[in-house]
């Protein structure tokens, strides 16, 4: 273990030393003091406390900090990408913002609600809402009890305490947190089939290949190719495992829409007729 953990400090410098070479030649400027580095493992992790990184040493006076959580492009990241930390911090957001607009529920419509819900709520659940994905129900809830209290805001009085949301989350036309969470992933898949994605995100999905003796089954040309099972357990939540899974259980006459508002349209019906 302790040679792997050295292997990983020196590939961490080499990194680091490219990156600051780019910027050089790009006339930019790295500040190694404000700059973080997050040592990703599982939780069977068994080193020693000898062989856990604390930090990098890049020269005799530069070093950089390892720790327990990084932020990269508003997303908090821990080291077993468990994301709760960045959970928490979505659900604090949206119930400070929440209990703000309390304030004015009065004051507002209901088509103005529903605008705010959108712009100052739902954005935040939505962000990056693609690395939710299978993960814990209990993580998942947690995300789906601020959409319920969203959906109680906008309503107001119409919904009793002990009233069930569902039915309001129909009416309002907003898709329940994991079904928001399948239809970002089938839509990059959908992008990515018609060409309108990034071309990295190509290479991680392969449409299924056809037999020369198929049945009747397989003349399906818009399903995706299921990757080898992996070692641990939280590669299947990568997009190239997640992708094929949810992609192949959408109807046919979906996936195989010509433009992509039709394809969203009829996949948020889709799932607005599934809700009870």
């Amino acid at each position: 273990i302790s040679e792997n953990f050295c292997d990983i400090e020196t590939r961490i410098t080499n990194c680091f030393n490219d990156i600051q070479n780019w910027m050089y030649n790009n006339k930019l400027k790295i500040n190694p003091s404000k700059t973080e580095c997050l040592v990703v493992s599982s939780r069977n992790n068994f080193a020693t406390e000898s062989d856990v990184i604390t930090e990098v040493r890049l020269s005799q006076s530069q070093s950089i900090i390892c720790t327990d959580v990084v932020k990269s492009l508003g997303v908090h990241l821990d080291e077993h990408l468990t994301l709760s930390h960045q959970i928490d911090k979505v659900v604090q957001s949206c119930y400070i913002t929440l209990r703000n607009l309390w304030v004015i529920a009065s004051k507002l419509s209901f088509d103005l609600k529903k605008q705010l819900i959108h712009c100052l709520l739902l954005s935040k659940l939505d962000y990056c809402n693609g690395l939710y994905c299978h993960l814990p129900d209990y993580q998942l809830q947690r995300l789906q009890k601020v959409q319920n209290s969203c959906i109680r805001f906008l309503f107001g009085k119409q919904i009793k305490k002990f009233d069930r949301v569902t039915p309001f989350l129909k009416k309002a036309h907003f898709l329940p947190v994991k079904q928001r969470i399948d239809f970002k992933i089938a839509l990059m898949v959908y992008k990515s089939l018609n060409n309108i994605a990034p071309e990295y995100l190509k290479g991680y999905i392969c449409a299924k290949g056809q037999l020369s003796h198929s049945l009747r089954h397989d003349k399906d040309f818009f399903l995706l190719d299921h990757p080898p099972l992996p070692r641990l357990k939280q590669t299947l939540r990568s997009f190239s495992h997640a992708a094929p899974s949810i992609w192949n259980s959408i109807p046919y006459d979906i996936r195989c829409s010509n433009e992509i508002s039709l394809f969203n349209a009829n996949s948020c019906a889709a799932h607005d007729r599934n809700l009870m």
